[in-house]
């Protein structure tokens, strides 16, 4: 996930969700008072605190006396984008959602992918190159195989032979134990 924070009158700013570290991540969450998967789930929503406290905690690298209560964005001036990895996931999904509209044509399908994948996108063209390759998989979704068709189980030891001893597989590994019996 991408930040882009976007200031009136200023340069663009980008800031990259992948890269913070642990402890960055744990500044994060004790400022604005969440747990991790809740600020992850707030990027995807864009909710403000969410953002503000990435973004902040990643342009302090570049400036370290920055503080939260300083860095306050006008409403607007943060957004999210999806990096290469998640803008190639979202493709293939809506690639295949598209294809399973009624009446759906493969250029009704790239019109509606093209519409909701590349605003979302932060690298216009790698998104433009996802949206190609999904298009230009199987239809029918069917997995390409790097081999010939499995002929059966693969065996797990050199022999076929069925097992013949009284003991268990685990045996060598249990403690001798006395007799119950006389």
């Amino acid at each position: 996930m991408i930040i882009v924070y976007s200031p009136e009158g200023g340069e663009p700013q980008h800031f990259d969700a992948r890269t913070l570290r642990v402890s960055e991540v744990a500044i994060v969450c004790r400022t604005i008072d969440q747990k991790w998967p809740q600020i992850q789930q707030g990027l995807a929503d864009e909710e403000l605190d969410a953002l503000r406290g990435v973004a902040w905690v990643i342009a302090k690298r570049s400036q370290p006396n920055l503080r939260f209560g300083d860095f306050d964005p006008v409403y607007g001036e943060l957004t999210t984008r999806l990096d290469r990895k998640e803008i190639e996931a979202f493709a293939t999904g809506a690639v295949l959602v598209a294809r399973a509209q009624k009446d759906a044509t493969e250029e009704s399908v790239r019109a509606i992918v093209e519409s909701s994948v590349l605003p979302a996108a932060f690298d216009q063209e790698h998104a433009q190159h996802a949206i190609d390759k999904a298009l230009a998989e199987d239809p029918k979704g069917a997995p390409v195989l790097a081999g010939p068709p499995s002929s059966g189980p693969t065996p797990t030891s050199g022999t076929s032979e069925t097992s013949t001893s009284g003991s268990s597989p685990t045996s060598s590994t249990s403690l001798p134990q006395e007799s119950t019996t006389s």
